[in-house]
């Protein structure tokens, strides 16, 4: 069995939408974040940078002691070579794969972040800020857009966990300042990965990302979520 520690932001998505497509068998935990879960002892124990998602997986491979996986993109890799899906067996196909897989966590995934944040969640405009986040996302949505000029999936003909990495950051893209319209390439790819069955059923009933107004989001919310320290944390 495999308990993953979970809540429906973009991260969180991207296991979601592994496991409906593979349909490994897997307990959900929630961890209610505006509420702080994830600074809870027990929950630090598995993911010590006190961020979803999370995962121990009791039974690996080599029956050994349980695996504990915390950061999105380590945990795609893990499952995809535990249940041999969602991965290329040949190098050059698997290191396409890992190329864009560490893209999204290291571009994507930070930049759209950010311009998530200053558009919803900041307490008050900061144009600076949001011209910036959006322009470098604006820059990556070209990057993606252009890598789908030739081919239906990121690293190829497959769907692959590339694909689910990228799509959970793309889905607020009005949040982002950005319109598909302005991407073809990347709008097309965008609406076949919706279009899978596996995609609707991981995003069934899900709160659409910073579908928030700032003024919506109460002072507590936003400590709990935005205001941590390294001495705060350790409390």
């Amino acid at each position: 069995m495999i308990d993953l520690y979970y809540c429906a932001t973009p991260n969180g998505l991207k296991m979601a939408l592994f496991f409906a497509e593979t349909g490994l068998q897997h307990r959900v935990i929630p961890v209610d974040i505006s509420r702080g879960d994830q600074f809870k002892p027990e929950f630090l124990a598995i993911s010590p940078n006190n961020k979803i998602p999370a995962m121990v997986d009791h039974d690996p491979a080599e029956g050994s002691e349980p695996v504990v996986l915390f950061e999105s993109g380590a945990m795609l890799l893990y499952l995809a070579e535990k249940t041999g899906q969602l991965m290329p067996s040949d190098l050059h196909g698997r290191m396409e794969v890992l190329k864009w897989l560490f893209w999204q966590v290291g571009g994507l995934g930070p930049m759209a972040g950010q311009i998530g944040h200053f558009n919803v969640y900041a307490p008050e405009r900061v144009p600076y800020a949001i011209e910036r986040y959006t322009k470098e996302t604006n820059r990556l949505y070209g990057v993606l857009d252009r890598r789908l000029a030739d081919r239906p999936y990121i690293a190829g003909t497959d769907y692959t966990i590339a694909d689910i990495a990228a799509y959970p950051w793309i889905v607020p893209h009005a949040g982002h300042g950005q319109d598909l319209n302005d991407f073809p390439n990347l709008q097309r790819w965008f609406e076949a990965v919706g279009a899978r069955p596996a995609t609707q059923r991981a995003y069934a009933g899900v709160e659409r990302a910073y579908s928030r107004r700032r003024e919506d989001i109460s002072d507590d919310e936003r400590s709990v979520l935005l205001g941590q320290t390294a001495s705060s944390t350790a409390r």
